[in-house]
């Protein structure tokens, strides 16, 4: 076996609620068990990374990917919705590199969840719901850039993410946001016409309604697993 072959990479998996590591083998197969803290609150660059440094610190690893709520740009990070407004224009890539001396390559969260739920062909659409709600859309396997369909308009003057966050669901309460997201659902078959639509994220455990035909819940391990596109792609 080459030393290519033996390339480890760590996968963190920035969310609202909760940070996740797991390290990968060359295929995207776990070498690890998933590890988890708490994200910190208030979610400021310098306490996430420190969070991260001690998932990382007893994992065996050569390179880093991370997903990370909101928009991504070169590693640098342009929106951070759900977490602290320090984050804007944060270069969190070059911030960890220097940190773990590691290569490391930063994707939006559900880009990443997407990539290691979709099948590559025609067009796939991916949906996050837990702090947030994400999204990711995908044509023949390749990733349609910085969507964040979450702060679009959705109903009553409110975006996608107002009406369908975990903030919503538990002001709300299950019947309303089940409500709400079968409509968002429908809505979003019409308009992109997807062959495939991919449910990930803590709160799908508290979807009640059957899915269409098209439709899965898909493991939230995938925001991990999918890691791995980000050194393949």
């Amino acid at each position: 076996m080459n030393e290519s072959q033996q390339l480890r990479t760590l996968a963190i998996d920035i969310g609202g609620s909760g940070i996740k590591v797991m390290v990968l083998d060359l295929e995207g197969n776990p070498l690890s068990d998933r590890q988890r803290l708490k994200t910190p609150h208030p979610a400021k660059p310098k306490d996430v990374i420190e969070t991260i440094i001690t998932l990382a610190k007893p994992q065996e690893f050569d390179r880093v990917s991370v997903g990370f709520p909101g928009v991504v740009q070169n590693g640098l990070i342009k929106t951070a919705v759900n977490l602290h407004s320090d984050w804007l224009n944060y270069d969190l890539a070059t911030s960890l590199t220097q940190i773990l001396s590691k290569p490391v390559k930063v994707a939006n969260d559900a880009d990443i969840q997407g990539f290691g739920a979709i099948s590559g062909k025609g067009v796939e659409l991916v949906l996050t719901v837990g702090t947030g709600f994400g999204s990711a859309l995908f044509v023949e396997g390749k990733l349609v850039p910085n969507l964040e369909m979450g702060h679009h308009p959705f109903r009553k003057g409110e975006t996608y993410e107002e009406q369908l966050g975990r903030a919503a669901l538990e002001k709300d309460g299950k019947k309303k946001w089940n409500d709400r997201l079968e409509k968002a659902i429908a809505n979003l078959d019409h308009l992109f016409n997807y062959d495939n639509l991919y449910i990930g994220g803590g709160e799908t455990k508290n979807i009640k309604f059957d899915l269409p035909p098209n439709a899965k819940i898909v493991s939230n391990q995938n925001g991990l697993l999918g890691g791995i596109k980000l050194w393949t792609n």
